[in-house]
Order: C-alpha cells, then sequence, then structure tokens
C-alpha cells in the first residue's frame, strides 16, 4: 500500500476528467476475493469499472488493468453492478499514468477497426529500427502490433502523413501521443509472422 504522505490528493476538475474505455482487468476486493473486471473510464485520479460483487464504499481495492497495470485506491459511488474508485498514487505515478491514458486516447483514434476486428500482440523483442524517407534511422520500441498497425515508443515523431518503415514493413504515421506515435500499415502482414518470434496476444480479436 502507498504511504499516505506519499499521496497526491487531486484537485476537482483533474479528477473529474477521464476517458472512455473499454479495458478488461482483475479486480481484488477485501477478503481475498478476485473478479474479473471491466473498465469503462480511467483517469490519472480515478476509474468507473464493472464487476460481478462490489466492495463497500471506502474499502481498499487492488486493480491490475490491461494495458495499464497495477492500481490501487478505494471504492465509491456503488451502484448496481458497478463502482467508482479513486486511485492512490504518487504524483509521479500519475504522470506515468497519463502518459498511458493518452497513448490509450491515441490508440483509439488511430484504429478504432484495428482495435475491434485485429488481434493486437506484444512482440517478445520489441526492439526495433524506424526508417524515415531521407533514409534516417532509429530505434524504437514496439509497444503493440496488428496486422494492419502499430503504436511505437520513441522521442522521434515524423509528421502526420509521413511514411515510415518498421523492420520492412511500410506505413504511414497516423497519431502521436505523449510515448511515441501510432502508424498504419500500407498493406496488411500475415498474421502467423507476428507470432513468429513467440509474441503474445494482448486483445481478442472482436
Amino acid at each position: 500500500m502507498i504511504a499516505a504522505e506519499e499521496v497526491h490528493s487531486p484537485p476537482v476538475e483533474e479528477s473529474d476528467s477521464s476517458v472512455t474505455v473499454a479495458l478488461f482487468g482483475r479486480c481484488l476486493l477485501p477478503g481475498g476475493l478476485e473478479l474479473p473486471c471491466q473498465i469503462t473510464q480511467i483517469s490519472p485520479y480515478n476509474l468507473k469499472m464493472f464487476s460481478a460483487s462490489q466492495p463497500d464504499r471506502g474499502e481498499h481495492i487492488i486493480v491490475y488493468v490491461d494495458h495499464v497495470g497495477r492500481l490501487e485506491g478505494h471504492a465509491r459511488d456503488i451502484a448496481g453492478n458497478g463502482f467508482a474508485m479513486d486511485i492512490d498514487a504518487t504524483m509521479r505515478k500519475r504522470e506515468r499514468l497519463a502518459s498511458r491514458i493518452d497513448w490509450l486516447r491515441a490508440h483509439e483514434h488511430f484504429g478504432v477497426e484495428d482495435a475491434r476486428a485485429h488481434q493486437r500482440i506484444e512482440p517478445k523483442n520489441k526492439n526495433s529500427v524506424m526508417s524515415l524517407e531521407d533514409k534516417r534511422n532509429y530505434p524504437v520500441e514496439i509497444i503493440d502490433i496488428s496486422i494492419s498497425g502499430a503504436a511505437l515508443s520513441t522521442p522521434v515523431k515524423p509528421k502526420i502523413g509521413a511514411v515510415v518503415d518498421l523492420a520492412g514493413m511500410k506505413g504511414k504515421v497516423v497519431r502521436h501521443f505523449a510515448e511515441g506515435i501510432a502508424i498504419e500499415f500500407h498493406s496488411q502482414r500475415k498474421r502467423h509472422s507476428l507470432f513468429k518470434d513467440g509474441s503474445q496476444s494482448t486483445a481478442s480479436a472482436a
């Protein structure tokens, strides 16, 4: 549990800002009960979720959220099959969470169709090289990839629409986000080639 003196309390306007998502995870309730859950809204300060069982208001909760990681906090706004959780975190962790939320927002716009219809994977070897049209090469980290696009962690952000080459796959930049860029491939990569290095799926195909 995070020490009380390290926790940063959210200003009202920050705690009220959130992004609509459809993320799955596991919720650890008091007493050791662990349940699957679905997160529907998230901000650096709170989140909303559905689960088969709800805690009492004020109870401590730990949630493992796909694409986000471990979060902990206290329950509030219990209603029906859902509840909200105020996130307990240091300012540094909130900043990292805000960066991740920026990525989630960008990824949604970069590939709504991709996220729903094409399975995304996290490569076993995330290190790769991005080549620009002027032949300059930059090391990048692949956050995730599908047959139609990829999200890359990189400080180098070519302009929207710029043509790039990722390990022999040509595409264009379609979105910038805090951690890097999202690209859309010119042609869909064969699914079996994505898994040849032992990569694991991060989302089931819809």
